[in-house]
């Protein structure tokens, strides 16, 4: 499932290296949502670490990424579940991209998310926003 999200960029973190194989680096984008904004973590793995470093705090950014979630039991025998933002990409947004996504909209004061298929627009909720990738939070 890939998203979009554009918002401006908030807080960057270092580099983590979580074993031997596997890095990550976590920042959080600022996303605009009427009068409260919300405040999203997101993390790049591996050699899409380095994305963050064309990109200052402050900056307005189109994320793209992808939705994961996984389930853990402890030893105890509980249930967890967690859930991450994976991003494949990161690049600039367009100036008035913060302000109306970058699309033409209707009127709508939560996000939406569309979804095609085959074709066919389906929508989480009424406000309906073309989109260009397949998967995109608006």
């Amino acid at each position: 499932m890939a998203f979009d999200a554009i918002g401006k960029l908030h807080v960057v973190h270092e580099t983590k290296q979580v074993s031997e194989r596997f890095t990550k680096r976590e920042f959080v984008v600022e996303i605009a949502d009427g009068k409260y904004p919300q405040f999203v973590s997101f993390q790049l793995t591996g050699d899409r670490c380095s994305q963050l470093d064309e990109h200052q705090v402050g900056d307005a950014v189109r994320v793209t990424f992808n939705l994961r979630g996984r389930e853990w039991r402890s030893p105890q025998g509980e249930t967890k579940y967690f859930n991450s933002l994976d991003v494949w990409k990161l690049e600039a947004a367009q100036p008035n991209a913060q302000r109306n996504g970058g699309r033409r909209r209707r009127k709508a004061t939560t996000w939406s998310i569309s979804a095609t298929n085959r074709g066919r627009w389906t929508s989480a909720s009424r406000a309906m926003t073309t989109c260009r990738s397949s998967w995109s939070i608006c």
